[in-house]
């Protein structure tokens, strides 16, 4: 891959302000960026605070949890959708959700030094194998879907991924190393036959990232994930590329949290039509 730019002043500016942002919503006790390092936050300070679910055959027995807490890790890439869910739990039951937002390879890091946690939300399940030691059990929750994005109206006229190798085409990727999204544009790029020949404008630490750098007119396309280019500026290219790139999301259950009848209630919580609700309109779908 070529590269041809580096991030202008004005995209890491950016990068900055969501960095503080998001440090402005982290819980008591921790402070970190969102950008390099692993966010933390609480559900009770999340700006979006889910609805207490409506009752249903679907929904299990309400169970006092309060004085109770969990500590979740989740891609960032999921953050929006997750929080509505760990809100929505934390709602119904008063146990206290710490989550971790952070890449895959932060994450992984995470799980392996400090030996705690009872759920890691991974990008897909590939992430979840560096850990599997760690990892009781494992169940899919929703597809992870990958797509080609481009600029609001497609000025260049991008159609498939073959198109990201012309001269006046500037792509973005996640990191191959420490994002499954970054790993997925590395596949396709070897696959179309395009990895020596893309121009690769700048590479970013999470797939949200991504869908800023394209708006922002630094970029004229990435591959990001579906839920990711909902952003204004930035829309979905229309072509069967990446198709076969589909991932699943999985709720990996950490054997640090094994008998906790806490992570079992929350275990189930997510199988829920009240989590289903909130995945769907994001734009994933349930897992088969």
């Amino acid at each position: 891959m070529k590269k041809t730019s580096k991030i202008s002043a004005s995209l890491l500016a950016a990068f900055l302000c969501a960095g503080l942002l998001a440090g402005c919503g982290q819980a008591s006790g921790g402070a970190s960026s969102a950008a390099e390092t692993p966010a933390q936050t609480s559900a009770a300070a999340a700006e979006t605070t889910a609805e207490a679910p409506s009752a249903s055959e679907s929904q299990p027995e309400k169970t006092d949890l309060s004085g109770k807490s969990l500590l979740i890790y989740c891609g960032a890439g999921m953050q929006k959708p997750f929080q509505e869910i760990a809100s929505a739990f934390q709602t119904e039951t008063g146990c206290e959700m710490n989550v971790t937002y952070a890449n895959a390879a932060q994450i992984q890091t995470q799980i392996q030094e400090s030996k705690e946690g009872a759920f890691f939300i991974a990008g897909s399940v590939e992430e979840t194998k560096p850990i599997a030691d760690f990892v009781e059990s494992s169940k899919n929750l929703v597809k992870h879907i990958p797509v080609l994005a481009v600029a609001s109206d497609n000025p260049k006229g991008i159609t498939g991924i073959k198109d990201l190798a012309r001269e006046d085409v500037v792509t973005v990727i996640g990191d191959p190393q420490s994002t499954p999204i970054g790993k997925i544009a590395q596949k396709a790029f070897s696959d179309f036959g395009v990895s020596d020949t893309v121009h690769l404008g700048a590479t970013t630490a999470t797939a949200p990232q991504l869908a800023t750098v394209v708006a922002l007119g630094e970029a004229d396309a990435a591959i990001i994930w579906k839920e990711n280019c909902n952003a204004e500026g930035v829309e979905v290219c229309e072509t069967a590329d990446m198709d076969k790139y589909v991932k699943l999301i999985p709720a990996a259950r950490l054997s640090f949290a094994a008998g906790d009848q806490t992570a079992d209630t929350f275990a189930a919580f997510l199988d829920t039509d009240t989590v289903h609700d909130i995945w769907t309109s994001y734009g994933y779908e349930l897992a088969e």
